[in-house]
């Protein structure tokens, strides 16, 4: 089944202070063809509404993956969001997927190896960073 429709509602979260986060965010941006993704800083008061409404968030501050369809919620983290955002981006994206082979242990092993070390490396913002204005309305504050 194609992701890609618009009969699932679909909100990346993110950290917004990240440098490496807000990279993907970018980085999403540009490349997603559909554009009805969605966007939020964890640290927002949608950001934190979303945590509060599932436990499996309560330690989480890297990227998540909500999906709403037909009133369900559904919350998808570390490696296997990242993996659901390849697919929702179609495309040459999908070829990521070949990550699924790889038991989702391991696969977030190296997620969190990266998350681990991702202000050292990317940097930390004082403050979410301001989206451009062409892009403004697919994000929730």
């Amino acid at each position: 089944m194609s992701h890609t429709g618009n009969s699932i509602e679909r909100v990346m979260l993110y950290d917004g202070v990240c440098g490496l986060c807000n990279g993907a965010v970018q980085f999403v941006i540009r490349h997603d063809r559909a554009k009805t993704l969605r966007f939020s800083a964890l640290q927002s008061p949608y950001g934190q509404n979303t945590i509060a409404r599932h436990d499996t968030l309560k330690n989480v501050d890297s990227v998540v993956l909500v999906e709403r369809e037909g009133g369900k919620e559904r919350v998808f983290i570390r490696s296997t969001a990242a993996l659901k955002i390849a697919d929702y981006m179609g495309g040459f994206w999908k070829l990521a997927l070949a990550a699924y082979i790889i038991p989702r242990p391991i696969r977030d092993f190296f997620y969190d190896l990266v998350a681990k070390y991702r202000y050292r490396f990317f940097g930390k913002h004082d403050a979410c960073l301001l989206p451009p204005p062409d892009v403004r309305a697919r994000f929730i504050e």
